[in-house]
């Protein structure tokens, strides 16, 4: 596969362009067992957040950016995956009862929490 097919794939391309439509398709190809280690425990699924934040700043994503597309992961592991420990079910009953304005109010806490970590 060609690189420029590849980085079509991807939600962010290594120029920063960001395409919020393709994050659940680049979640979708994270293997069962890798997402298995990312969400068993939230002090790794904060590492794993950190570590992607610093790859979309180094490649000059800003704060809203960053916001968006953590408003799309989380919505997808809203709908998609249950939630394996407290802090996780914490998150997600948030995210249900809250509505659009206060669902990305959260997304940028949680870019916040990562940074920080």
């Amino acid at each position: 596969m060609s690189d420029n097919i590849k980085e079509q794939q991807h939600a962010v391309t290594k120029d920063g362009e960001l395409h919020t439509d393709k994050v659940e398709q680049t979640i979708d190809r994270i293997s069962d067992d890798k997402k298995d280690k990312i969400l068993q425990d939230f002090e790794e699924f904060k590492k794993y957040l950190h570590n992607r934040i610093k790859i979309g700043e180094s490649i000059g994503l800003g704060e809203e950016q960053l916001a968006k597309v953590a408003e799309k992961v989380a919505g997808y592991l809203a709908a998609n995956e249950e939630p394996r420990n407290s802090e996780e079910k914490l998150l997600q009953e948030l995210w249900k009862v809250g509505d659009q304005d206060q669902r990305h109010k959260l997304a940028h806490l949680l870019v916040r929490l990562a940074q920080n970590s």
